[in-house]
């Protein structure tokens, strides 16, 4: 599995953003790091100033959101519905979106889940919880 140091996953948008806004071709996971940028217009200042932002530390516990974690934790839930894993979560998302009406309320929502099940993990010292996960996604009204 794949898994970026701190500086990999912000440089990873902000050469995307770089490449999209000079009309380059887009490499690898650029293009879906893109798609997830253009759904967060209140980032794309952030993205224009890589040498301001890129080593910013951000603290939730002071109401800060950490542009670069909720872009990377929209990745990792596209990547998983790509894959249909854990199985089950890509109808699960399809059901959440129906009911919302929208499917990038439905993507926050499972981002809520899939935040809190990696914290858990990590805190637990174990590897995530699939049924859990899958089960916040059902509580939040995805079937």
């Amino acid at each position: 599995m794949f898994q970026p140091t701190r500086e990999q996953a912000r440089g990873l948008f902000f050469e995307a953003w770089r490449k999209y806004r000079a009309g380059e071709p887009l490499a690898g996971m650029e293009a879906l790091a893109l798609d997830v940028i253009l759904l967060h217009p209140e980032y794309h200042a952030v993205l224009g100033e890589p040498e301001r932002y890129r080593d910013r530390e951000y603290f939730p516990e002071l109401g800060e959101t950490n542009p670069f974690l909720h872009m990377s934790l929209h990745v990792a839930l596209e990547e998983q519905l790509s894959i249909d894993q854990p199985p089950g979560i890509a109808a699960l998302l399809r059901a959440l979106a129906e009911r919302r009406g929208d499917r990038h309320d439905a993507l926050h929502q499972a981002i809520e889940c899939l935040a809190e099940t990696v914290w858990r993990a990590q805190r637990e010292g174990a590897a995530p919880d699939a049924s859990a996960y899958l089960d916040c996604l059902r509580n939040r009204g995805a079937g």
